[in-house]
C-alpha cells in the first residue's frame, strides 16, 4: 500500500465491482453506498439489540467457549498479541446459534441479508483478481461460503467510558485485523471506527448513515498471498464530550471449515489458532 485513498463506491454504478476490489487491494478497504439493506431493518436492529443489552436477560445467553455463539460480557476479548481487554460486550450469531426469541426473527433475517451481499462481494473480487491470484484460490471465494456455518454476525455494545473500569491503555477496540474473508459493517451509532496505513498513520473510516464498510480479513490475505491485505483497524474511545454508547454489527464472512486457505491451513484450523490468540478459546 503507497497511499490509502479508500473508495465510497455506488453500489448501483456500472463499474462498482471493478472500483470495489481496487480499492480493497489498495487498502483493505472499501465504502459501499446505495447497498441493498433495508435502512429499516438496519434500524429495527440497532433498536431491539439495544434493549437487549440493557437487560439483564443478557446474562441468560452466556456463550459457549466450544460453538462460540451467545452473550459475551463485558471485557472478554483482547486484541492479539494485546493482554488488555477491550471495552466491549457482544453477542455471536451463527446460524446455529441461539437468539433470544422475542428478537430472532428480524436478527436473522439481517444475517441472511449481509451473508447474500457477502458472497456478491466475494464474486466480484473473484471477478477482478489476476489470474495469478485467482489460481491460488483453491475454489471460487464465492462458492467458499456457500452454506457456512462459520459466518458470524456480531452485535456490539460498547458502554459509556467509566473511569473506574478503564485501566491504562485500555480501548474499545485495540488495533487489530479480522480473521475471516471479508467483514461487512453497517454505520454504527456512533464515529470511532478507524484503519491504519502502511506508514503507520490511522484514518476515520467514513460510514455515514446508508453506507457499508468492508474490510479484508486475514483469510482472504492468507489465500491470496498477501494480494488483498488486511488492514489493521481500531474502535477508539470517544472524546469526554461525546462519550455515548455506540453499537455496531460487523458480519464475518467466513469460509466453510474444510475449506483450504494455502498449503498449511484449512478454514478451521486457522479460526482455531486465532481464537486462541484473542482469548475466546483455550
Amino acid at each position: 500500500m503507497i497511499d490509502f485513498k479508500m473508495l465510497a463506491v455506488d453500489y448501483k454504478d456500472q463499474n462498482c465491482a471493478e472500483n470495489f476490489t481496487k480499492s480493497l487491494q489498495e487498502t483493505g478497504f472499501a465504502v459501499l453506498k446505495n447497498h441493498p439493506i433495508s435502512p429499516a431493518l438496519i434500524e429495527d436492529m440497532y433498536e431491539a439489540w439495544q434493549i437487549f443489552f440493557n437487560s439483564e436477560g443478557k446474562n441468560d445467553y452466556l456463550f459457549d467457549p466450544q460453538i462460540q455463539d451467545g452473550f459475551f460480557p463485558f471485557r472478554s476479548e483482547n486484541a492479539k498479541d494485546n493482554p488488555i481487554k477491550d471495552l466491549k460486550e457482544f453477542y455471536h450469531i451463527y446460524p446455529h446459534g441461539r437468539i433470544p426469541k422475542e428478537i430472532e426473527d428480524l436478527s436473522r433475517q439481517f444475517y441472511d441479508a449481509l451473508v447474500s451481499l457477502g458472497g456478491e462481494l466475494l464474486a466480484w473480487v473473484d471477478a477482478y483478481s489476476p489470474l495469478d491470484i485467482k489460481q491460488k484460490y483453491s475454489m471460487p471465494l464465492a462458492k467458499m461460503i456457500e452454506e457456512s456455518p462459520q459466518s458470524l454476525l456480531r452485535i456490539l455494545h460498547y458502554p459509556p467510558i467509566s473511569s473506574d473500569e478503564n485501566e491504562v491503555g485500555a480501548v474499545r477496540a485495540a488495533a487489530h485485523e479480522d480473521i475471516n474473508l471479508i467483514t461487512l459493517l453497517v454505520a454504527g451509532s456512533e464515529p470511532g471506527l478507524e484503519a491504519q496505513d502502511s506508514q503507520g498513520h490511522w484514518h476515520k473510516v467514513p460510514c455515514d448513515s446508508g453506507m457499508i464498510a468492508v474490510n479484508v480479513g486475514d483469510m482472504l490475505e492468507k489465500t491470496s498471498a498477501g494480494f488483498y491485505p488486511s488492514t489493521t483497524h481500531r474502535v477508539v474511545n470517544p472524546a469526554r464530550q461525546d462519550n455515548r454508547p455506540r453499537y455496531s454489527m460487523p458480519m464475518f464472512i467466513a469460509p466453510r471449515p474444510e475449506v483450504l486457505l494455502d498449503e498449511h491451513y484449512t478454514a478451521q484450523s486457522y479460526l482455531a489458532e486465532r481464537l486462541a490468540e484473542i482469548g475466546l478459546k483455550a
